[in-house]
């Protein structure tokens, strides 16, 4: 073992066993005010390329452990920690395919987060709840925040832990909502509407530059006979700090995504996320467009399983890359209350302008995760 796997399977022995917690839904209650809980992960991936010379198989692995803390002040404030630990980078830095095989946190992305020269602090906030009916609340929260916690949220496409795990399905990667960085946000519920809002100061893009990010999405919830439907509509906005094609003029950003999921009944769900982005800085990809299907275990019998189908196109960006084309499957085994075992298989293509040949292959994966 490496000096980080022995300290995070030290920290997750000191968690889950000196403390002895009463377990509370995905959390351990310390007390009425303190819990604790998180996740730990391992996977392994196989990546099998042809059709690109320059590129071989790759293996690799990774075992991210985040630790949560929340602390309730009263009814309406809570103060919240959440840290990221991580050995290994996966395929996710030998790849030969533009979108990460995996898309959680991992070694180098918990290190000097944004160029903040801040490390393994992934969010720390303060929320401060306003109730003015039974259903009719508004949040607000400042701090250290990830805006993938409330944009572009998806019942069936979303968690990289239990769900999707290559990064062109879990979120609409042509988009932008940057994660761990100073903001603040609104969560706005009334009745089947809600809204969110997010505004944040990111310390450095790829462009080594600081930037302003806003995002804002509205949400309509539909209950019928048929079971929950999700309808949403997500807008980001980013400060002139990305640099154009060229390399000499400073753009903004922009992109309005749709994402949507509904079920079918007890057994079969469905979701799409379709995206479309303005071109004036450079992007790999300024157009989305993915959906899938998703099957509950009940199917045969074992309500904790599901499988899950996805298939992304993305396209229209204005560098070497044409289109990038993804396709994954995969079934998650419940294992008891806290324990899943996740088979995945991802297929992908990246096809180049200048080339009528780009990599294209499968990758194989089995993932573990305990939550707690």
């Amino acid at each position: 073992m490496s000096h980080y796997e022995d300290w995070v399977f030290f920290i997750i022995v000191l968690f889950m066993v000196i403390f002895g917690l009463r377990r509370d839904g995905y959390t351990y209650q310390i007390n009425d005010r303190l819990s604790i809980g998180g996740v730990l992960a391992g996977v392994y991936q196989h990546e099998d390329v042809s059709g690109d010379p320059e590129s071989d198989s790759n293996s690799g692995g990774a075992i991210p452990f985040e630790p949560e803390v929340s602390y309730t002040l009263t009814e309406r404030d809570e103060i919240f920690f959440k840290f990221g630990f991580a050995s290994g980078n996966g395929l996710n830095d030998k790849t030969a395919f533009n979108l990460a095989p995996w898309a959680a946190p991992l070694e180098d992305d918990v290190v000097d987060i944004n160029g903040r020269n801040r490390s393994y602090l992934l969010t720390s906030w303060y929320k401060h709840t306003f109730e003015f009916s039974k259903n009719n609340a508004l949040g607000l929260t400042f701090g250290i925040i990830d805006a993938t916690d409330y944009l572009d949220e998806n019942a069936y496409a979303n968690d990289e832990f239990t769900q999707f795990m290559n990064e062109g399905l879990v979120n609409g990667t042509n988009a932008f909502a940057p994660s761990f960085d100073i903001g603040g946000a609104f969560e706005w519920a009334y009745n089947a509407l809600s809204a969110k809002g997010v505004v944040m100061q990111i310390g450095e893009n790829d462009d080594g530059n600081e930037y302003t990010f806003v995002g804002v999405q509205l949400s309509y919830t539909f209950e019928t006979s048929l079971g929950e439907g999700n309808y949403r509509i997500i807008g980001e906005w980013g400060s002139n700090e990305f640099l154009n094609p060229e390399g000499d003029i400073l753009e903004n950003r922009e992109i309005v995504l749709l994402s949507f999921d509904q079920q079918f009944g007890d057994i079969l769900g469905g979701w799409i996320r379709f995206g479309w982005g303005s071109d004036k800085a450079a992007v790999n990809y300024s157009s989305l467009y993915s959906g899938g299907i998703n099957i509950s275990g009940g199917l045969w019998g074992r309500e904790q399983d599901n499988f899950g189908i996805g298939y992304g196109l993305l396209d229209s960006g204005n560098l070497e890359l044409d289109s990038t084309q993804v396709f994954e499957t995969y079934v998650n085994f419940g294992l008891g209350e806290y324990f899943s075992l996740t088979l995945d298989v991802q297929y992908m293509y990246d096809d180049y302008v200048d080339s009528n040949d780009g990599p294209k292959g499968w990758i194989m994966g089995l993932r573990g995760v305990t939550e707690f």
